[in-house]
C-alpha cells in the first residue's frame, strides 16, 4: 500500500499493518530504516496487546497463566485493509482462535495512516466488541534511519522543545523488564541531548508520567531531520542497536512490566482498562523537516 503527494512517499504492508518506508521525494532521502537484519529487521512495528516484555513472559488473566512474547503478536499478523486512498489507509485485525490461546478477549485493531504535507499521522483505535472488559498496552516503534550514508549518532542529537530536564528508568537485563528501583536524570542543554553509542548500553530508555510529547532528531548543529508529535501518552521509548545508523521514537499507552510484577493484568500498572463495547484511540504525528 502507497500514500503520496509532491513532499513524501509513504509505504506500508498488510504484515503487521507496518510503515515500511517514508521517502523524502525533495531530498531525495529514505527516512524511515529500511530493515536490514544486520541490525534490526523491522521497520515500525505496532506493538500489541503488550508493549515490551511480561514478567517471566507470562501473563495471568483471571487466574490463568498464558505465554506472552515480546511485543505482543499483533506485529506478526496479517492486517485487512478497510481503506485505500492516496493520503490515507486503514487497516483491521480482530480476534481469533489464534489470539484467543494467547490472549483471551475479543477485540478489533484499526490501524490507520493519514498523509499530509510532510506529516505522517498514525492513529490506533482498539474496539471492544463484547462485554467483557479488556485489558492491554499499545505502542509505537518507529525507526528513522540517519540521512547520510555513514551517519553515526555521535552525528545526531535528540530536541525536546520546552524541555530543561527527563527522568528515565532502565530495563533490567535478567528479565527484560522495567527496572524502577532506580532513576536516571538526563540533563537537557538547550533542550537537546547528543545521541551516542554509550546511551545505549543498557537497551531502551524509558520515560513515564507523559513526560515526552513532542521530540526531534537534529544534527549535532541543530538543525531537525525527522520529528515526533506525541501528546496525551504516558509512556515513551528510545532505543537503538550497537553500530546501528538509526534511532526508535517509540510513543506507547502502557509499556512492560515492573520487575517482579506478577499480578492479574487488571492489576498492572499503567495497564488501558477497555469497558464492554467501548472503544480507544490515541494519534501521533511523524514529521519530516
Amino acid at each position: 500500500m502507497k500514500l503520496e503527494n509532491e513532499y513524501l512517499c509513504v509505504e506500508i504492508s498488510e504484515e503487521g499493518a507496518e510503515l515500511t518506508r517514508i521517502y523524502d521525494k525533495q531530498k531525495e532521502t529514505d527516512v524511515l530504516w529500511e530493515g536490514n537484519p544486520v541490525y534490526w529487521k523491522r521497520h515500525s512495528p505496532v506493538l500489541f496487546p503488550n508493549v515490551g516484555k511480561t514478567y517471566h513472559n507470562t501473563v495471568r488473566i483471571q487466574g490463568t497463566q498464558y505465554p506472552t512474547s515480546q511485543h505482543g503478536f499483533a506485529r506478526d499478523n496479517t492486517f485487512t485493509c478497510t481503506v485505500c486512498k492516496k493520503d490515507r489507509a486503514e487497516f483491521l485485525l480482530h480476534s481469533n482462535e489464534e489470539t484467543m490461546e494467547v490472549y483471551p478477549f475479543d477485540f478489533e485493531l484499526y490501524i490507520s495512516y493519514t498523509l499530509t504535507e510532510k506529516t505522517v499521522e498514525v492513529k490506533w483505535k482498539v474496539r471492544n466488541p463484547s462485554d467483557e472488559t479488556i485489558y492491554f498496552t499499545i505502542g509505537g516503534h518507529p525507526a528513522f534511519r540517519f540521512a547520510e550514508q555513514e551517519g553515526k549518532k555521535d552525528d545526531y542529537c535528540l530536541h525536546f522543545p520546552g524541555k530543561e530536564s527527563l527522568q528515565y528508568i532502565l530495563i533490567d537485563p535478567n528479565s527484560g523488564t522495567a527496572n524502577v528501583d532506580e532513576t536516571f536524570e538526563m540533563e537537557l542543554q538547550d533542550a537537546k541531548y547528543p545521541l551516542s553509542e554509550q546511551l545505549f548500553e543498557n537497551d531502551a530508555l524509558i520515560f513515564d508520567d507523559g513526560q515526552i510529547e513532542e521530540v526531534w532528531i537534529c544534527r549535532k548543529d541543530g538543525t531537525p531531520y525527522v520529528g515526533m508529535k506525541c501528546e496525551g501518552f504516558p509512556n515513551f521509548g528510545i532505543w537503538s542497536v550497537k553500530d546501528a545508523p538509526f534511532v526508535c521514537l517509540e510513543p506507547w499507552a502502557g509499556r512492560c512490566d515492573n520487575r517482579g510484577f506478577e499480578g492479574d493484568i487488571s492489576e498492572k500498572p499503567g495497564i488501558n482498562k477497555l469497558e464492554g463495547m467501548g472503544t480507544f484511540t490515541k494519534t501521533y504525528q511523524i514529521v519530516v523537516a
